[in-house]
């Protein structure tokens, strides 16, 4: 006698994540989980990163996000390193940033984390997401919820057996608290933001210096029903490792184009061409987080003022025009170079106009890119 298993359509498969259940073996295995919103006014930008290294030495599990208490409690070998930063730009005050210490939850809200939070679902408990900069930092308490679908992981192999693999998802909406400083006076509960961004996992081993430098950015259209999904997407990323020596057919770039929160189409690197013109004055590029300007770091290359990426397959093409306004440099430390990794947090006004299977889309709204690497010039 035989028994069949039904398949609920609701059941969730895959790991619980957002990770897989697997230790960090090495001391450069990473794992991020990075966050990015943008008010549909244009006038505030929240941007956090939580990201967790593996020990100097021995083996660790760990996911980004605070450690619990009883994982403290019953920990007796080496640590994780944890860190987290946040990013909170606001039209006519700029950049304020925490160091990379911001406070953080233990289990930070994820598409990627199971169960899965629906799209148009309604808020659950696990849809809060608080993080905060210690002492005069910035502080959001959000509420975050899907709207779209995730696109497939992607791998870019380089170096001596290093990796960087991803995954994105826009459409991501968040609504709640904002707070560009908590050294701010009022009732504490800062102000309302209504904002729309994006949400990636990131894991892999790599150093700095041969990752060599990224440019990454998205767009959601926020034009369309406040609760739902954009109505197109765009998210882009170029891996340019410092070494030429990576496989030729790596996955180390591709553009990608949703409609109403599904991926309608993936242009992938072969398929892409990438130009750079003029350079953002120096003075609207700030350095944070707060504490890399008391350490002598040393200057970063120039960063471009505009970016058009252009992206062709077959009858289908998408045309991408970013025209940066200010940029947020993080100074993150390299562990194997002495030249920080720098991570310019770039925000501007973009122009999409593509056609796909037939149909144009074409919208302006702000975007961000960024612009990253110079741990390799030492």
């Amino acid at each position: 006698m035989s028994t069949t298993h039904t398949l609920r359509p609701e059941a969730d498969l895959g790991v619980s994540g957002p990770f897989p259940r697997a230790p960090l073996s090495h001391p450069l295995d990473r794992r991020w989980l990075h966050y990015a919103f943008l008010s549909r006014q244009g006038g505030q930008a929240v941007i956090a990163n939580l990201s967790v290294l593996g020990a100097s030495t021995g083996t660790v599990s760990a996911e980004p996000g605070a450690a619990r208490e009883d994982e403290v409690a019953l920990r007796t070998g080496p640590e994780p390193q944890r860190m987290a930063i946040l990013l909170v730009h606001e039209e006519g005050r700029g950049w304020s940033s925490s160091q990379f210490n911001a406070e953080q939850p233990s289990a930070p809200w994820s598409a990627f984390r199971l169960p899965r939070p629906r799209p148009h679902g309604s808020p659950g408990a696990g849809d809060g997401f608080r993080v905060a900069g210690r002492g005069d930092g910035p502080v959001v308490d959000l509420r975050l919820r899907r709207t779209s679908r995730p696109c497939t992981s992607q791998c870019a192999p380089f170096g001596d057996g290093e990796h960087l693999r991803w995954q994105s998802e826009p459409g991501v909406l968040a609504t709640g608290a904002l707070r560009w400083s908590r050294a701010e006076k009022g009732d504490g509960a800062g102000q309302y933001a209504d904002l729309i961004g994006y949400h990636e996992r990131v894991r892999g081993r790599w150093s700095w210096p041969a990752l060599g430098g990224w440019v990454f950015g998205f767009v959601n259209d926020p034009a369309g029903e406040p609760t739902g999904p954009p109505p197109a997407a765009v998210v882009f990323t170029l891996v340019q490792p410092a070494r030429p020596s990576r496989p030729v057919d790596a996955a180390n770039g591709s553009v990608m184009l949703w409609r109403d929160g599904r991926l309608v189409r993936h242009f992938p690197r072969r398929s892409l061409r990438i130009t750079v013109q003029d350079t953002l004055a120096r003075d609207r590029v700030v350095l944070v987080p707060p504490l890399a300007g008391m350490l002598g770091t040393a200057p970063a290359a120039a960063v471009p003022r505009r970016l058009l990426i252009t992206a062709r397959m077959g009858e289908d093409r998408l045309v991408m025009d970013f025209l940066a306004r200010t940029a947020g440099r993080i100074a993150n430390p390299s562990e194997t170079s002495l030249n920080p990794f720098s991570v310019h947090e770039t925000l501007g006004e973009c122009e999409v106009d593509a056609r796909v299977s037939g149909r144009r889309t074409s919208f302006s709204a702000l975007g961000i890119v960024e612009f990253a690497g110079g741990a390799s010039g030492d």
